[in-house]
């Protein structure tokens, strides 16, 4: 059988190319000597994570998509049929025989730049598909989704690939490792809090305002605060030393391994990670958009895996309200911590890997 070529195509946010680099790893793993080759542009995080995964990198001039009437929009095809044309010479050049969108800005030009060409597989992320899926998807070979009612006619549900240093944690096992390393106690509860790598202002500021509540009722705090959004924890707070806050975290997996409860926004990734490891979590949607990050929580919430909290009313107070009870009651957090399990899609990976073999025929 000859070699198997694998082009994925999701460049631009990491929301984009983690799952692209997931479902590349478990082709690969499932797979051995399958070639791999990743789309990218300039912009983003392509050229800083996908290299570092090991997987060849090739640029394609971006194409954004604007939501509104402007001249970026009369520049758009020529945008696009320069975007096609390189594709269509990448695709050549490694003799694809399937292509995997996770839309942005680079799917779109792979959709259009296979289309008759080399099959086309679909991944939509989010609980409402983006324009370049929602083009894709109409004559892609397979189409795939994270959650339910995406947008895409007669996609499955299959989860977000993720990678199996999350996959596969066993939070049990690590969590002494986990709590040493972040400089926690041994035992007693800890709360997990961050919004994102750039952090999230609500969240530090109820969090940072609920810390004597949590610290006093004997929780512990891992608190990635984001570069620009520190809170500091009041001054003179007993027990100030359980409460540890970062600009970012390196080592999710050690994070989620320390942790009992998560509060969190709920951008698709993040429910997706905190799902596959059991966590029960207290979702805080973003203010802003089209009401998405409150759908991608949705079945997790109604599984009985987490809560959501509108942005608006997530205070102090509220944060106290809905976490000290959680946190204090052992049979609780291990209800709702296997319902988000349940509820999980540890396997997307595979799952998706074995939607590309039967694309291209494998």
């Amino acid at each position: 059988m000859t070699t198997l070529s694998v082009v994925v195509a999701g460049g631009g946010s990491a929301g984009h190319i983690e799952p692209a680099l997931a479902l590349a790893d478990a082709v690969c793993r499932l797979r051995p000597g399958t070639r791999v080759t990743a789309l990218g542009t300039e912009r983003g995080l392509d050229r800083t994570l996908i290299p570092a995964r090991g997987y060849p990198l090739e640029l394609i001039p971006p194409v954004p998509l604007p939501r509104k009437p402007t001249a970026d929009l009369l520049r758009l095809p020529a945008k696009v049929r320069d975007a096609v044309r390189r594709t269509r010479e990448v695709l050549d050049s490694v003799g694809a025989d399937v292509v995997v969108g996770f839309g942005g800005y680079v799917a779109l030009p792979a959709y259009l730049g296979a289309r008759g060409r080399v099959p086309i597989v679909v991944h939509e992320a989010n609980a409402r598909a983006g324009l370049a899926n929602r083009v894709g998807a109409r004559f892609a070979s397979r189409v795939a989704a994270a959650v339910p009612d995406s947008g895409l006619p007669g996609a499955r549900v299959l989860g977000i690939p993720l990678r199996r240093q999350i996959s596969t944690l066993d939070r049990a096992a690590r969590r002494a490792e986990a709590r040493a390393h972040f400089g926690l106690p041994a035992d007693g509860p800890v709360l997990l809090v961050f919004g994102g790598s750039q952090g999230a202002r609500s969240l530090n500021a109820a969090a940072a305002g609920a810390a004597e509540g949590l610290l006093g009722a004997g929780v512990a705090v891992l608190h990635a605060q984001g570069a620009g959004h520190q809170v500091p924890v009041p001054a003179g707070v007993p027990g100030a030393d359980r409460y540890v806050a970062l600009p970012y975290l390196e080592r999710m997996d050690l994070a989620y391994a320390a942790a009992d409860a998560v509060l969190c926004r709920c951008g698709a990734m993040t429910v997706a990670e905190v799902a596959a490891v059991g966590l029960p979590a207290v979702y805080v949607p973003l203010p802003h958009g089209n009401g998405e990050q409150a759908l991608n929580a949705a079945p997790v919430v109604a599984a009985g895996g987490g809560v959501l909290v509108p942005d608006a009313e997530l205070t102090s107070t509220r944060a106290l309200d809905e976490l000290l009870p959680l946190l204090t009651d052992p049979v609780r957090l291990a209800a709702m911590g296997a319902a988000a399990l349940a509820g999980g899609h540890a396997g997307a990976d595979e799952a998706l890997a074995a939607l590309v073999f039967e694309a291209a025929g494998r």
